[in-house]
């Protein structure tokens, strides 16, 4: 007899995406199921154990804006933090930690089991379950039918994984942990297209082993920054990372195993990430470099597991083993596993909506890696929102969408569903053409109003943000009116190599100069100083919130001024209009993409490779403006 249960949601996947869409949809009050094939791997950082990155960290900041977990389980395991790209402007900055391994996912596995309205499952999904196209649940290995109003899949790389170290070929979706192999032939059956991605990971190596006092130590950051609004002080102790460089002696190694290289033998076919090369493929794309850079990185600090950044490989473990031995550090190394690379199925992006809800079949989500992506954070947004989607549609209500001046997530998204992706996608800050709107230091003000309006903020977080809002329009407006004498700040000025002034001003002009900040303004400027101190809770994150606002309020009011203006084509909206086909008025090219992605406003009809200006207008045109 079928075991049947009931829930409003179904989340297939256990990992950044699916642990965040099933925390999202639970809070949200829906009856949330989440099925994993390991309970004990929960949340696992399958390569790096690290959070964060270029462009990925305002992601991660996002996800925490949202009322996700991301931010705070990253600050409770982190044992490494550093903000990235701290030489260029803020609008660059970027957070990023190493995290003790075990203790995240047993982090985010109390989290989850303590959440109200959520449920684990520990079984494989093996059949999508559909009535007149719209999902109605799935059923499982174990022969469990769970029936649901959405169904979120979050598989990763688990899809027919096949793991590859030189010519030997084993299935899974990670190093010992079985493929899912039945799930994928279910969801083509309904007519969804799916194409096969790869990815990798390196060696992992015995501390004990390593030369460490021959390698350059990387130290992190003990300042205010985190991940999360509301996180704590990180509790872990903080630890170095080390860096290395490759050397011709090593390259010569490697190149000696490419004939055996999966990667170059025809053994794999499909695409890997651009941005995150194995060092294979590195020394056939840059020939004439004698030298790679390394970085070793701790697993966590009751461990001697190390990880190798830098060097992704799938070259038989013999080979990968010799080529670390050439490096005087590596001399005497000793490796706990190789490094290997993985092919596993996903399915292109286009044929999602904005909600990342499944054209053809209704109630059916997609998030993370099955979408083409590359990456924890990418995972986890596209996760908070299809678990946010997911649960708005059990009860009708409106669907949550990002545009592009709104977030990150919304960027990557948008890219997805529009642009689709012909390689494992990774965010960078040069893809969002708002990025001075979209920094990690506003993440909250821009997006914790909707984790109010969808039940996802808490009261702490609530008030927290409240009161920085307060906090930052009292130092700006103090900042517009006080007026500062010219002969008293002007020996000060001349002491930190910027110009003296030839008459009284404002606080609010002279931040814009970049000697100064309103630290060391406060140091002059006796009642600065006393507003500044009455601010007791995040101070310095509150006084850097403001700063930038006021330092670049120039650049931020003009990328809102186009931002705003191209909002307007983001109106139009256009789904459902045209049988593109017979606009014999478009390009041939355009009518092809027009028709396969069907955009549902002009602007995201703008955005699609081989949709030119002219199109727009022809589209403008008989829409009648």
């Amino acid at each position: 007899m079928q075991t049947i249960f009931h829930f409003d949601v179904i989340v297939i996947g256990a990992g950044h995406a699916g642990c965040e869409a099933a925390a999202a949809a639970a809070k949200m009050g829906a009856e949330t199921c989440l099925v994993t094939m390991d309970m004990n791997k929960i949340a696992q950082m399958s390569c790096n154990p690290a959070v964060g990155g270029i462009a990925k960290g305002q992601i991660v900041r996002e996800i925490d804006a949202l009322g996700g977990q991301m931010g705070e389980v990253t600050d409770a395991t982190a044992i490494q933090f550093r903000m990235l790209n701290r030489s260029k402007g803020p609008a660059m900055w970027s957070p990023r930690a190493q995290c003790d391994r075990a203790r995240f996912i047993w982090e985010w596995r109390k989290r989850l089991e303590n959440t109200p309205n959520l449920s684990i499952w520990q079984d494989e999904a093996t059949e999508i379950l559909t009535e007149n196209n719209e999902v109605i649940g799935i059923r499982t290995l174990w022969g469990a039918e769970l029936r649901g109003k959405s169904v979120v899949i979050t598989a990763g790389t688990f899809l027919n994984g096949l793991m590859h170290v030189g010519k030997t070929k084993v299935p899974g979706g990670r190093c010992a942990e079985p493929a899912a192999t039945k799930l994928t032939h279910s969801i083509s059956a309904l007519g969804i297209e799916h194409a096969r991605m790869k990815t990798g990971t390196p060696v992992r190596i015995d501390k004990r082993s390593v030369h460490l006092e021959e390698m350059t130590e990387q130290p992190g950051e003990t300042d205010f920054h985190r991940f999360s609004f509301i996180s704590p002080a990180r509790p872990l102790p903080q630890l170095p990372c080390w860096t290395c460089e490759t050397n011709e002696k090593v390259h010569e190694v490697l190149r000696s195993g490419l004939k055996d290289s999966p990667l170059y033998n025809g053994q794999i076919q499909s695409i890997g990430p651009r941005y995150c090369p194995s060092i294979e493929t590195k020394l056939v794309t840059f020939p004439d470099r004698d030298h790679h850079p390394l970085f070793l990185e701790p697993e966590g600090i009751d461990t001697n597991e190390l990880y190798l950044n830098g060097f992704s490989s799938s070259l038989p473990m013999n080979v990968q083993i010799e080529a670390l031995k050439q490096m005087s550090c590596f001399r005497d190394i000793r490796v706990y596993r190789p490094g290997y690379a993985i092919e596993y199925d996903f399915f292109p992006p286009t044929q999602l909506k904005h909600t990342l809800e499944s054209k053809k079949i209704k109630g059916l989500f997609f998030a993370g890696q099955v979408n083409g992506t590359t990456g924890y954070e990418e995972a986890g947004g596209q996760g908070i929102v299809a678990g946010i989607n997911a649960a708005l549609k059990c009860t009708g209500n409106d669907e949550f969408t990002l545009k592009r001046d709104e977030a990150y997530i919304g960027v990557l998204i948008d890219d997805l569903v529009t642009k689709g992706v012909d390689e494992p996608y990774r965010m960078f800050t040069s893809r969002a053409e708002y990025r001075i709107l979209l920094r990690q230091d506003n993440a909250d003000m821009r997006l914790t109003p909707y984790a109010q309006k969808y039940g996802l903020a808490s009261s702490k977080r609530t008030e927290r943000l409240e009161q920085k809002k307060k906090e930052i329009g009292l130092i700006e407006d103090f900042c517009r009116n006080f007026p500062v004498k010219a002969a008293k700040i002007n020996p000060f000025l001349e002491s930190v190599g910027t110009t003296p002034l030839a008459g009284g001003t404002r606080i609010f002009d002279l931040i814009n100069r970049p000697q100064l900040s309103l630290a060391s303004l406060s140091s002059e400027i006796k009642e600065f100083k006393k507003l500044l101190d009455s601010i007791t809770e995040e101070k310095e994150e509150t006084m850097e919130a403001a700063e930038i606002e006021m330092k670049y309020h120039g650049y931020i009011a003009r990328e809102r001024a186009l931002a705003d203006k191209m909002q307007r084509l983001e109106d139009i909206r256009i789904a459902n209009h045209f049988n593109y086909e017979k606009l014999t008025q478009l390009s041939t090219e355009a009518r092809q993409k027009l028709s396969a992605i069907k955009p549902e406003t002009l602007a995201q009809a703008s955005r699609i490779p081989g949709v030119s200006p002219s199109d727009i207008s022809v589209l403008l045109v008989l829409l009648g403006r």
